[in-house]
């Protein structure tokens, strides 16, 4: 388990990270969230161990972050902001340096590295210098150092960033792969980040705690919860659809002859609609009930407009 206790850390006069509390089990994917400036990346980095808090407590199965450093960081897989890596170093080279420095030698320390190459495809570039690679395999040789010593808890900050769709893919499904007997945190901006690998999130700005819950949970918050999205061959009724029972109001879509219809909180407004498409006799082409929309609901949280 990790456990984060009233973290708190300050730079000059400037809260950056303000009372945090939060824990996570193994088997979780934890997508830790905010906009830009939230505190993410000093939450991270505080758990790491690569920064002090001001005040509050962290612990990694068990190890006090401050008062047992080394023995927690045994048990984490890092991956930085920007991955930093040595840039004239060959990817071969850098990994097998970094599987030293975690104490392997040899034969295990050969099995180890081919064995994260291996989970993030880097075969075709071992023996290029990092300096050399594109952004996407530098974030992947970021991404095997972090797992080449097979450890208990990852914690990834941005891990999709610079890839394109199929890398992107590649990532998470590599980290759902692991996250069975490991805890996951991934510290990211990107909610379709948190919808596709997470299953669990908690979201941040300014350095408070603003919500905790599985992304249906938070999608549940979402206005659009329980919406019904139409899209037809010809013109709607829309005052048609206002009227009906459960509907708190209707908004017109990008698409032509596209409208969503939005449910009262706690109503479910399908039957309703699906009742006078019959009736009226309306030609739809698509018709979808939505579960809620997690960027409105980060927004509303981010700017304060949800409690």
């Amino acid at each position: 388990m990790i456990e984060i206790n009233n973290l708190t850390k300050r730079f000059a006069q400037h809260t950056v990270v303000d009372d945090l509390s939060f824990r996570v089990e193994r088997g979780e994917v934890l997508g830790f969230l905010g906009p830009n400036g939230a505190g993410k990346s000093t939450t991270m980095k505080m758990l790491t161990g690569f920064l002090a808090p001001t005040s509050g407590t962290a612990s990694v199965l068990g190890f006090d972050i401050q008062k047992a450093t080394l023995k927690a960081q045994r048990q984490i897989g890092y991956l930085p902001e920007g991955a930093p890596c040595y840039g004239d170093m060959t990817v071969r080279g850098f990994l097998e340096f970094i599987a030293e420095v975690r104490g392997f030698r040899g034969a295990e320390k050969r099995q180890r590295v081919a064995g994260a190459v291996a989970q993030v495809e880097l075969e075709q570039v071992l023996e290029q210098s990092i300096e050399t690679l594109s952004k996407g395999f530098k974030r992947r040789v970021g991404l095997a150092q972090a797992i080449v010593h097979d450890p208990k808890v990852l914690i990834l900050d941005e891990p999709t960033d610079g890839l394109d769709p199929n890398q992107k893919h590649q990532v998470r499904k590599l980290i759902q792969s692991l996250a069975y007997d490991k805890i996951v945190i991934i510290s990211t901006h990107i909610l379709e980040e948190v919808s596709a690998v997470c299953t669990r999130a908690v979201v941040i700005a300014h350095g408070k705690l603003l919500a905790d819950g599985t992304p249906l949970e938070l999608e549940s918050r979402s206005r659009y919860h329980q919406a019904v999205t139409l899209v037809a061959e010809g013109p709607l009724d829309r005052l048609a659809l206002a009227a009906l029972p459960g509907v708190s109001g209707v908004e017109e879509n990008e698409r032509e002859h596209s409208l969503s219809v939005l449910a009262k909180p706690g109503q479910v407004i399908f039957p309703q609609v699906n009742a006078l498409i019959a009736q009226r006799g309306w030609r739809v082409k698509e018709l979808n009930v939505e579960r809620g929309r997690l960027d409105e609901v980060f927004r509303s949280l981010t700017r304060g407009e949800m409690v």
